[in-house]
Parts: C-alpha cells; sequence; structure tokens
C-alpha cells in the first residue's frame, strides 16, 4: 500500500495572501490553518457581547459558522499533522 505523504514545505510564496480569513503558519515545514486576526477579533467581539445580552439571531448563525470553520480547520490541521507525523513514530 502506497501512503501519500504532504510534501515539507520550508516557506510559504510571498505572493500568498497569508491575511484573509484564514492564515497559513509554518511549524516545523508542515502548514498550520488559522483564523486570521481579522476573524479572530470578530470572534472574541461576539463572545464578550454574548456574556451580557443574548445575540441577534444573525449573530448566532454567524457565530454558529465560525465554529463549523474552526472545527474543519481543526480537522484538516489534525489530518496533515498525523500525515506528516506518522513515517517519525514508524522509524
Amino acid at each position: 500500500m502506497t501512503i501519500f505523504l504532504p510534501p515539507k514545505l520550508n516557506s510559504l510564496p510571498t505572493t500568498l495572501p497569508i491575511e484573509g480569513a484564514v492564515r497559513i503558519d509554518l511549524e516545523e515545514g508542515i502548514p498550520v490553518f488559522r483564523a486570521s486576526t481579522t476573524v479572530q477579533s470578530r470572534i472574541e467581539e461576539l463572545l464578550a457581547k454574548q456574556q451580557k445580552n443574548p445575540l441577534s439571531a444573525e449573530e448566532e448563525k454567524e457565530l454558529d459558522c465560525y465554529k463549523e470553520i474552526d472545527d474543519y480547520i481543526s480537522f484538516v490541521n489534525r489530518t496533515i499533522r498525523n500525515f506528516a507525523v506518522a513515517p517519525n513514530q514508524q522509524a
């Protein structure tokens, strides 16, 4: 059985838009996807507001979408990390 591993990256192209909805960081040559600082700020704003008052239906939906995206990004990051780490654990 052939196992395909993601390529190990040493840097990211400078033309890659890093600041947007998602930013990409490199950790030990492995790309890690994270919410941008803009998105993180909005999530923190909604969570702070939620602690003081109920959110509007639109804000609740927005926060739920961020949670779904976070779950997906976490899954992608775990999958990439597992593929990259697997050969080292077998050695």
